[in-house]
């Protein structure tokens, strides 16, 4: 019993000395723990919201409270057609997600500026279960975007590393 509980200790220890954090979190410096989102639709806008509880981050309505601001731009979503069948139906779709931003701080002092975000997925469009596959497409673009914060947020420490430099 003791043994284990030595094990567990030594694993946790060697599992934080690594650098090792959960997937998907970011740690910032206390005075940059609000975060104005200038720009973007509302889905991402939500799923932002929703995202960022786990990062003890708090989004703001205005940018007067805000310690960074983050200005998305050239917001795009397509859906394209890959591949037809014999009876000209949609076999195969891509979904694609793209935009732009900037990472600013409260100062509009810009510390990334044209950071490009471009998320891609195909999928199989299934003739016989069509309603399958239309929530198939939800949920993919909910990935897409939930995939989007983590890119805004990687990008957001990345630009925070290179202004202590």
């Amino acid at each position: 019993m003791l043994f284990k509980k030595i094990f567990l200790v030594l694993m946790m220890g060697l599992i934080c000395s690594c650098g090792y954090h959960l997937r998907g979190s970011i740690t910032l410096p206390s005075g940059l723990k609000t975060i104005y989102l200038d720009g973007a639709s509302s889905e991402l806008h939500e799923r932002f919201k929703k995202s960022i509880g786990t990062n003890d981050l708090t989004l703001t309505e205005t940018s007067d409270k805000a310690g960074l601001i983050v200005r998305v731009y050239n917001e795009e979503n397509y859906r394209r057609i890959l591949s037809l069948s014999a009876g000209g139906a949609a076999n195969d779709f891509e979904l694609a997600y793209e935009f732009n931003y900037d990472v600013l701080d409260n100062q509009n002092n810009v510390l990334a500026q044209h950071q490009t975000v471009s998320i891609k997925r195909e999928y199989y469009n299934n003739q016989q279960a069509i309603i399958a596959k239309d929530n198939e497409e939800l949920v993919i673009k909910g990935e897409m975007y939930k995939q989007a914060v983590v890119s805004i947020l990687n990008g957001v420490k990345l630009a925070l590393d290179m202004s202590k430099k």
